[in-house]
Order: structure tokens, then C-alpha cells, then sequence
């Protein structure tokens, strides 16, 4: 396991404070279905939280705030709001009680790449990443979670493999890591049980 694992790599501008916006029971009972069957979670033995879950919204990215792998239920203080990010500068701009996932940049890009998805959930599976590696689309395992590099390898993907059909990725350098997206969370939560279960 990596010793990184969870760590925010990009620029964080926060600001702590309640989210002005409700937070959909429909994002919760997806996010809490993922917990239930250990796609999103939290490692045991080096304590760190692992998969995270967003919606993109008119406000922004609405995303489960970093480390909370063990929160369970889910809890509307455990969402950010990503208001503004910058792959240039690796800085994303967040509110809320909590600051947004390790893994914001990376659900932006997707967002970015294709406007009409509105829900992705990033799993992490050891068994299934390694049946479905290179097998989906699979991001350069050179390339680290979180980062703007991984932004600019998901657009890579957009542009030369067949992921708006497929709508699920493999992160080769982040094993275990698994993202699936959808025109609503029912769509990348369906695509991700009939993967994994």
C-alpha cells in the first residue's frame, strides 16, 4: 500500500463553513451502498479512507470530503462543494466542514471531458482492478492519483480510447482504484454492482 495513499496533492483554497446547498439523499444512500460492500471505506491497519462519490451540480462538484472512508451513514457535513479548480495550477477551491476529496481534480476532468455526465463513484477493488486493468480503459500506471498529471492521462483516455461507452476507467498507477460515471448516480452505481458483484 502505497504510504501516500488519501494524501491531498493539489493546492487546497478552503473555506470552512455549512454548505449553503442540501445534499441529496440520493447521494448518500449510493455512497452508503458503496461503504456497505467495501468499495468506499477505510484501511484498517493504516487507518486512511479510499473511494470517494460526486455529482456535478449548477453550484459546482458536490463530493464526499476527504478521508471519509469510515463515515457511516454518510452525513451531509462529510460533502464539499468544489467552486473552482485549475489543472494549470493544481488548486482546487472548496466549502464546507470538511475539504473535498484527494481525488477532486480528477472527477473535474471527467466532468470537463463530457458534459453530460452528472454522477461519478471512484471504488477501490484489488480483484477487480486487476480483471478489468488494461481491459477498460486504464489510466499510464506512471501517472499518481489526484493529480493534474491524472487530469491531462483522463483526458488522454477521452480523446483515444472508447470510455463514454464503456463509462468506466481503471487507475493503473493507483492500485485498486477503479472510476465508473453516468448521466445520474443510478447509472454509474448500476454500471459499478454489475461489475462487482
Amino acid at each position: 500500500m502505497a504510504i501516500d495513499e488519501g494524501v491531498i496533492k493539489f493546492n487546497c483554497d478552503w473555506s470552512d463553513e455549512e454548505l449553503a446547498i442540501s445534499v441529496p439523499n440520493e447521494l448518500k444512500i449510493w455512497r452508503d451502498k458503496m461503504h456497505q460492500l467495501k468499495l468506499i471505506g477505510e484501511y484498517d491497519d493504516i487507518k486512511i479512507g479510499y473511494g470517494n462519490i460526486s455529482i456535478k451540480i449548477a453550484e459546482g462538484i458536490l463530493i464526499s470530503g476527504t478521508q471519509t472512508g469510515n463515515s457511516y451513514p454518510i452525513q451531509s457535513n462529510d460533502f464539499a462543494l468544489v467552486t473552482a479548480y485549475s489543472m494549470e495550477h493544481n488548486q482546487v477551491t472548496c466549502k464546507g466542514k470538511i475539504k473535498a476529496s484527494a481525488e477532486s481534480l480528477t472527477h473535474a476532468a471527467v466532468y470537463e471531458c463530457d458534459h453530460t455526465i452528472k454522477a461519478i463513484i471512484h471504488i477501490h477493488n484489488k480483484e477487480l482492478w486487476g480483471k478489468l486493468i488494461d481491459t477498460v480503459p486504464t489510466s499510464n500506471r506512471n501517472v499518481p492519483y489526484g493529480t493534474a498529471k491524472m487530469a491531462t492521462e483522463i483526458k488522454r483516455l477521452f480523446d483515444e480510447t472508447n470510455i463514454v461507452q464503456e463509462k468506466i476507467m481503471v487507475m493503473g498507477g493507483h492500485e485498486e482504484g477503479i472510476i465508473a460515471f453516468g448521466k445520474n448516480l443510478k447509472e454509474a452505481g448500476q454500471l459499478i454492482l454489475n461489475y462487482a458483484t
